[in-house]
């Protein structure tokens, strides 16, 4: 009893963090007020002064981290709707997100390794370019650590969630396609979030980023591992 008691209090308070979050944002518009960022932020300070450890607080969060899978699956009802849209620019879509995933993979990965990071650590950042569930299996192929991978794309998904919009406003990007497409793949599942709120094109485009994103990842970070083996950058 005393365990699901604890297990509920958590939901509760993660759910009510994140409510008042996401009012303070919509009262004072501020991309730096992100409901997942305050949310994070005011959920380990508050754990740090009560005194309570992260494993007692996960028995209620690993229930919400279970709805991330299907939240992720839910993303195809938009992407569904658009498909004719998207369709008619299906190969820049393939190529475009097919780079990012090359890109996304390499840059962490040769940067850690070149400044002397563990191989662990290196393997850990493989996957830094998907959503959190993605990131966390490929984390466990590579033999990186899911907890970091996952803190990792959590951090990545944040910042490109925050600062993307602006940023692709600011290089003159109208396109609504590829609006979406560079949130999903920068910032994943928070950046399809954000980018839902753009609209419902916008929303399909980046939930087929994060799909696509993982499936050349998952392929691609073995092999730019491999490569860093070969370079003698990693053991």
């Amino acid at each position: 009893m005393a365990d699901a008691a604890v297990a509920l209090l958590a939901i509760a308070a993660t759910l009510a963090v994140y409510a008042a979050a996401r009012a303070v944002q919509r009262r004072r518009k501020s991309v730096w007020l992100h409901p997942v960022l305050v949310s994070i932020v005011v959920l380990i300070a508050a754990l740090a002064l009560l005194d309570i450890d992260y494993a007692t607080y996960d028995r209620g969060g690993r229930v919400l981290t279970f709805f991330l899978g299907p939240a992720v699956v839910a993303l195809g009802l938009p992407l569904y709707r658009q498909m004719e849209e998207i369709g008619r620019r299906g190969k820049a879509v393939l190529l475009s997100l097919l780079a990012g995933a090359a890109v996304g993979t390499l840059s962490a990965t040769l940067a850690a390794a070149l400044l002397g990071a563990s191989d662990q650590v290196v393997r850990s950042l493989a996957p830094r370019a998907v959503t959190t569930p993605i990131a966390i299996g490929i984390a466990e192929r590579v033999g990186g650590l899911p907890a970091l991978s996952a803190a990792v794309a959590i951090f990545t998904g944040i910042l490109g969630a925050v600062i993307g919009p602006p940023l692709l406003r600011a290089i003159g990007v109208r396109s609504r396609t590829a609006f979406g497409l560079s949130l999903g793949a920068a910032a994943h599942g928070v950046g399809t979030a954000r980018a839902a709120e753009e609209g419902e094109v916008e929303a399909a485009s980046s939930g087929l980023a994060i799909g696509l994103m993982g499936v050349f990842t998952a392929v691609l970070a073995p092999l730019g591992l491999a490569l860093l083996a070969w370079l003698g950058l990693l053991g």
